[in-house]
């Protein structure tokens, strides 16, 4: 018979076995850099792509657009924080045997002693990494040797920008990634055929509303080869919302302004010259302001057209009042030159009721030709 003593014994000697094996277990479930690097004596090089069968390299990737803000249209940069997703296939590495999960996650530390692909972007002026909290990025290993890399990223981008239709124009920016020192016959770089390219639908921007976002091919032909490059598109439509009340409004109301000389007496020299002088000042302080907040281009914009014509009605109510003034104010003395030549001034042949015709034929002229101004330029470039 046993007695009690040995039971116990017994029991803790078979606890004593669950526990070595629990331990051994969670020894074995530890993944070290030597388990999926391949045996010393089958070289690695983490410089090499891991081509197959000759065959070049694949990396596919993604992006997840979190925000896009900073446009500066000055610089003609934009500012894009995201997620960029790599993902390749290493068959040179190895996976344990006893590996039951669908993937596990690195040390990110081990990502320089394996392949990873070199890719820039190729149109970025400064890119900061994130490390809040921790570092923002992680790394995986799948079962079936291929590994993902995600990190999250801080870019700021070049955009070449044309203005000549602003502020009713359409900006086409891109994210441009390339390989910096392998050609298409080692590595290739592919978008994810699922969802290469997410975009957060609550993006908002200050005057730019995105249109379309779509993933382009890039690949180019430089002197020393071809390079494997993908791009994210960005179509982006200005909302002239902003312009309309700091710039159209108060341009139109200044040049109805000056249409308000033509119903004050020409006899009144200092209102309507004053009146006119004034408007006339105000445009071109206005026209200033505008221009500020865009680089010196060469070419002529929509609102130089704008700014340029309203100018343009403003000066030419100055050139009917003194034509109206020439015509009531006969010169008091007239010298030898000016009776020989009397081209140089106006006979006051005409009475004050017809010369005023000239007045009253503004008031219609003038803002009739302005309104098909208006209904042009607005059908032109919002039509």
């Amino acid at each position: 018979t046993i007695t009690m003593d040995q039971r116990k014994w017994n029991f803790a000697l078979v606890i004593l076995i669950f526990l070595e094996k629990l331990c051994s277990a969670k020894n074995n479930s530890v993944l070290r850099l030597q388990d999926i690097l391949p045996p010393e004596d089958i070289p690695y090089d983490k410089d090499s792509p891991p081509k197959f069968r000759l065959h070049p390299a694949i990396v596919f990737m993604h992006i997840t657009l979190l925000m896009m803000d900073s446009f500066d249209q000055n610089e003609m940069t934009f500012t894009t924080d995201m997620f960029l997703a790599l993902s390749w296939r290493d068959h040179r590495l190895r996976v344990p045997d006893d590996w039951e999960e669908e993937y596990r996650i690195l040390d990110v530390r081990w990502i320089h002693d394996i392949w990873r692909p070199d890719c820039i972007f190729k149109n970025a002026k400064e890119i900061d990494f994130q490390t809040q909290t921790v570092p923002n990025h992680y790394l995986w290993l799948y079962k079936d040797r291929t590994l993902l890399y995600m990190v999250k990223l801080t870019t700021k981008l070049s955009c070449g920008m044309d203005f000549t239709d602003y502020p009713h124009d359409t900006q086409i920016c891109f994210i441009m990634i390339e390989s910096l020192s392998h050609t298409t016959e080692d590595l290739i770089f592919k978008w994810n055929f699922t969802d290469p390219l997410f975009v957060n639908p609550e993006i908002r921007l200050p005057q730019l509303e995105i249109e379309t976002s779509q993933t382009e091919d890039c690949t180019i032909n430089y002197s020393t080869g071809t390079f494997t490059c993908l791009a994210a598109v960005f179509k982006m439509r200005r909302n002239p919302g902003y312009l309309l009340f700091s710039t159209y409004i108060p341009s139109v109301l200044i040049v109805i302004m000056s249409w308000i000389s033509f119903w004050i007496p020409p006899e009144s020299t200092p209102a309507r010259i004053t009146l006119g002088v004034t408007s006339l000042l105000t445009l071109a302080t206005q026209n200033t302001q505008t221009q500020q907040s865009l680089p010196p281009v060469s070419y002529t914009k929509a609102i130089d057209v704008w700014m340029a014509t309203c100018i343009v009605f403003v000066f030419l109510s100055l050139i009917e009042f003194a034509v109206v003034n020439a015509l009531l104010d006969a010169p008091k003395s007239r010298t030898k030159f000016e009776q020989k030549h009397k081209c140089l001034y106006f006979d006051k042949t005409c009475p004050r009721e017809q010369i005023i015709i000239v007045d009253k034929i503004s008031r219609f002229f003038f803002p009739l030709s302005y309104l098909l101004f208006v209904m042009v330029f607005w059908n032109m470039f919002e039509g």
